[in-house]
């Protein structure tokens, strides 16, 4: 037995052992490596869809509060028109009464705090008209294609479009087309 040892201890086996341990060492750690890219690479992908998923929850949060604050000031839009419009209806001689201004004040605080929330009016009087911004709801004579009138005002909550205002659009002068017909008939 004590031949053998020698043997085992001797020169040439272990250089065997050593070509044969780093040949089987080089194929675990390539075989490692691959293992490790690969779970790497399924880590970064575990990330990005993890932080895809937390960008879309936060937009989507932010949809549904965004919707919610424009049912809501889509919903108040109505008191505020009716009160703009019995201020316009006020008699002038009601105008200088204490509970008149109590109103006014009210509804000042009302457009205040829907403005504050990003409620802005659409401005449509003088302004060519727009059809992402106004509904035409009737034509008149006036100058073509510009907005001549406001039957509701239009409003825009941050870059949307809440409520279009209703606007009479002018159509043109009719004179004018009167003028060119009778200017036609003379010359024959």
């Amino acid at each position: 037995m004590a031949e053998e040892d020698k043997m085992v201890s001797g020169s040439e086996v272990p250089e065997v052992a050593e070509e044969l341990d780093v040949e089987t060492l080089s194929k675990a750690l390539a075989e490692e490596k691959e293992k490790a890219e690969k779970y790497l690479a399924n880590w970064q992908r575990a990330e990005a869809d993890f932080s895809n998923y937390k960008r879309r929850t936060e937009q989507e949060r932010n949809e549904l509060g965004n919707s919610a604050n424009a049912a809501l000031i889509l919903s108040l839009l109505p008191a505020l028109d009716d009160l703009e419009r019995a201020f316009a209806s006020l008699p002038p001689e009601a105008a200088d009464h204490t509970w008149v201004e109590g109103m006014r004040l009210i509804q000042r605080k009302l457009q205040g705090a829907l403005e504050v929330q990003g409620l802005a009016e659409i401005k449509a009087v003088g302004e060519v008209f727009d059809p992402n911004l106004h509904e035409a709801v009737a034509h008149h004579e006036g100058e073509e294609g510009v907005v001549i009138g406001e039957v509701q005002k239009g409003y825009k909550l941050g870059d949307k479009v809440l409520r279009p205002t209703l606007a009479v659009v002018g159509k043109g002068k009719e004179d004018q087309a009167d003028e060119g017909e009778s200017e036609g008939s003379t010359d024959t």
